[in-house]
C-alpha cells in the first residue's frame, strides 16, 4: 500500500532523518511499519522570515499487512490513497506511412518529439539550422568576447534551442501529466536528480549543455537522425481534394547533405545549389520564437498563423547578497537554503498593462543574444552553481497586436526588430548594450555607471545611455511604475544604483501558427505546428511536452 503525504513540514537545522517519523507518525504508524519513503516535493516557505521552513510532499510505502488506522485517510485532507500505476499503452495508428517524419528544430520540443517518434520505431529526421552544443557554444563565446555574430549559430539558434543559453529552469504553469516523463527523461541524460522532486526545479547552463548530448545520443541509438546546419527554407506542400498535404523540406540553397556519410539513404533530390528536397509526409515544425526569416516563408506559403501578445523590457541586476536578505531575513546565505529567487507582478489597470519579472536568474549573468545582424537582444543565464554573486532578471511590460507597427501575423517581430535595432544604436555598435542605474531611468536621464551596485555583466560591454529612449513610452512609463511597486515588495529592489541593461524582446514567440484539433495546421494534413516557436508553449517543459503530444498524436495516427 501506498499513501501519499503533503505538508510536512521540517525547520533549516532539522536533520533530514527526522522526516521519516513526521511521516509515520502523521499516518498514525511507527517508522518500522513503512518499507520506503520517496520525496515528491520539497518547497521552501519563507514567507514568515523569522522561521523558514521546508514543505515536504512525500510517498510511503508501507511493510506487507500494514494497514493504517481506521479513519484516518478520510480525516487528513492532505493524506491520500496512491492509485495503483497501470501504464496505458500507447496508441498506434493504422494509416500507412512510407517515409519517415521530418522534425525541424533541434530544441526542447524538436528533441522530446523525435526521442519519442524513435522509441516508437519511426526513425524520425532532425534538421536543425544550427550547430551542435559544442560548436555552438565556442561561437557563442566568440561573439561575447568579439561582437562578432554568426546569425546561424547563436544563443537562438543550434541544438537545445534558446533555453541551452540560460539558467535550465524547469518551472512551468502547465499540469499536463507528461510533466513527469520530461523530468525523468532529463534526469537519465544527466540533470541532477534533485530535479525530479524540487518546487523549483533547475539544470544551469553548463550541465544542460552535457544534458542536449546525451538526448542526442539517446536518438541516435533508437534510430533517428540529426543534421546540423540544415536550415529548411520552406515546405514543400501538394493540393489535395480535401486541401493540401505536406510532402516534404526544401533546404536553403548551399545546405549539402549528400556529403554526410549518414544522409546516403535519405529520400533527397535536387541539387545543393538550387536547395535540396527531403520527401516526407509528415513535418513537425518546432522553429523556436526567433525564426523571423522562417516564420515569413511560412506566411508566404499560406500556412494559417496569427499575431499573439507578449512581453518586452529590460534586464536588472542587483548584488545576489541584497536578494538573498529580502527573501531570506536573518537565514541568507544558509547552506541549505542556497541564493534565492523572486517572481515579481504587477497589474496597471490605468496602462492596461502588465509588468512582470521573467526569466531570473540567481547567481548568473546578463547575455548577448541577438540573432540578427545590427540588433541587440538580452537574456539571462546561469550555471548550475548559481556563484555569480549577481542577480539578475528580465523586468518586462505586456504589449499585444495593437501595439505593433504593422498589422498581420508578423508584426510582432517587426517591433521587436524596431526596438532591438534602436537598443544597437544606443549601444553604439559592435553589440554592445545599453545600460543605465534605475534612478536614471526613473529620472529619465543618461546619467552614469561609476558607482553602480554591481558591474553590468553582459558582454561584449556596455554604454551608457537612457533606455528610455529605447523604448515604447508606454512601456518606459510602465516599468517606472512597476519598479516603484517592486520596491515596496523587495526591499532594495529599486535603489537608484541598480543596474538596468537592453532590451529584452525575446520572451516568447510574438505569431502564432494555428492548428486544429488533431493538432495539425488546419487544411494541411501531415503539419505539426510545436513548441514555443509556433506560439503553444513558454519554456524548456512546456515545450518538450509539446513536442511528446505531437509524437504521440503521429504514433496514433500512422503506422510503419
Amino acid at each position: 500500500m501506498k499513501i501519499r503525504i503533503a505538508n510536512l513540514r521540517a525547520g533549516l537545522s532539522e536533520d533530514a532523518g527526522r522526516l521519516l517519523p513526521k511521516a509515520a507518525r502523521r499516518i498514525g504508524l511507527k517508522p518500522g511499519q513503512i518499507e520506503n519513503m520517496e520525496i515528491l516535493r520539497e518547497a521552501v516557505d519563507a514567507r514568515k522570515k523569522a522561521d523558514i521552513r521546508f514543505v515536504y510532499t512525500v510517498e510511503v510505502t508501507l511493510k506487507a499487512g500494514v494497514k493504517p488506522p481506521p479513519g484516518i485517510l478520510d480525516k487528513d485532507p492532505q493524506v491520500s490513497l496512491v492509485a495503483e500505476n497501470k501504464a496505458t499503452p500507447l496508441l498506434r495508428g493504422s494509416e500507412p506511412l512510407t517515409r519517415r517524419p521530418v522534425i525541424v528544430g533541434a530544441g526542447p520540443c524538436g528533441y522530446f518529439a523525435a526521442l519519442k517518434l524513435a522509441e516508437a520505431g519511426f526513425k524520425p529526421i532532425l534538421l536543425e539550422r544550427g550547430y551542435d552544443v559544442d560548436r555552438r557554444a565556442a561561437d557563442v563565446d566568440r561573439f561575447w568576447e568579439t561582437g562578432k555574430l554568426r546569425a546561424d549559430s547563436n544563443v537562438q539558434f543550434g541544438e537545445g534551442g534558446a533555453g541551452t543559453f540560460s539558467d535550465g529552469k524547469l518551472t512551468t504553469r502547465t499540469h499536463d501529466w507528461r510533466i513527469n516523463e520530461v523530468f525523468r527523461r532529463l534526469a537519465e541524460a544527466g540533470a541532477p536528480q534533485e530535479i525530479l522532486y524540487k518546487a523549483k526545479p533547475h539544470v544551469g547552463t553548463d550541465v544542460l549543455r552535457q544534458v542536449v548530448r546525451n538526448l542526442r545520443q539517446r536518438l541516435l541509438e533508437q534510430g533517428g537522425q540529426v543534421f546540423f546546419g540544415a536550415c529548411v527554407e520552406e515546405l514543400i506542400l501538394e493540393k489535395t481534394a480535401l486541401g493540401r498535404r505536406v510532402a516534404g523540406v526544401r533546404l536553403a540553397p548551399g545546405v549539402d547533405l549528400m556529403d554526410r556519410g549518414s544522409a546516403e539513404d535519405l529520400p533527397l533530390s535536387g541539387t545543393a545549389r538550387s536547395g535540396l528536397e527531403l520527401a516526407a509526409d509528415v513535418v513537425i515544425v518546432a522553429i523556436g520564437h526567433s525564426a523571423r526569416d522562417t516564420a515569413k516563408n511560412l506566411y508566404d506559403q499560406e500556412i494559417a498563423m496569427e499575431a499573439k501578445p507578449f512581453a518586452v523590457g529590460l534586464r536588472v541586476e542587483h548584488p545576489q547578497a541584497l536578494i538573498d536578505r529580502a527573501q531570506y531575513g536573518r537565514f541568507a546565505g544558509h547552506e541549505r537554503l542556497g541564493v534565492a529567487d523572486y517572481n515579481l507582478h504587477t497589474k496597471l489597470a490605468e496602462a492596461g498593462r502588465t509588468v512582470f519579472s521573467f526569466c531570473m536568474c540567481p547567481g548568473g549573468q546578463v547575455v548577448a543574444a541577438a540573432s540578427e545582424a545590427g540588433g541587440v537582444v538580452t537574456n539571462g543565464m546561469s550555471a548550475y552553481a548559481r556563484d555569480s554573486g549577481v542577480a539578475n532578471s528580465a523586468l518586462v511590460v505586456s504589449v499585444s497586436p495593437g501595439d505593433y507597427p504593422v498589422p498581420g501575423p508578423l508584426g510582432g517581430a517587426e517591433f521587436q526588430r524596431i526596438w532591438e535595432r534602436k537598443a544597437f544604436e544606443l549601444g553604439e555598435g559592435d553589440y554592445r548594450a545599453p545600460a543605465q542605474t534605475v534612478g536614471d531611468f526613473l529620472a529619465d536621464q543618461k546619467g552614469d555607471l561609476s558607482d553602480s551596485l554591481v558591474k553590468p555583466t553582459y558582454r561584449p560591454g556596455v554604454t551608457a545611455a537612457n533606455l528610455r529612449d529605447g523604448l515604447p513610452k508606454a512601456v518606459g512609463e510602465a516599468l517606472a511604475a512597476g519598479l516603484a511597486d517592486f520596491g515596496r515588495k523587495i526591499q532594495g529592489f529599486d535603489l537608484p544604483k541598480a543596474v538596468l541593461t537592453g532590451v529584452e524582446t525575446r520572451t516568447s514567440s510574438p505569431w502564432r501558427i494555428n492548428r486544429d484539433e488533431s493538432l495539425q495546421s488546419p487544411g494541411i494534413k501531415g503539419l505539426y505546428p510545436g513548441g514555443e516557436g509556433a506560439g503553444y508553449a513558454g519554456g524548456i517543459v512546456s515545450a518538450a511536452v509539446d513536442g511528446l503530444r505531437l509524437a504521440e498524436a503521429i504514433i496514433a495516427t500512422y503506422r510503419l
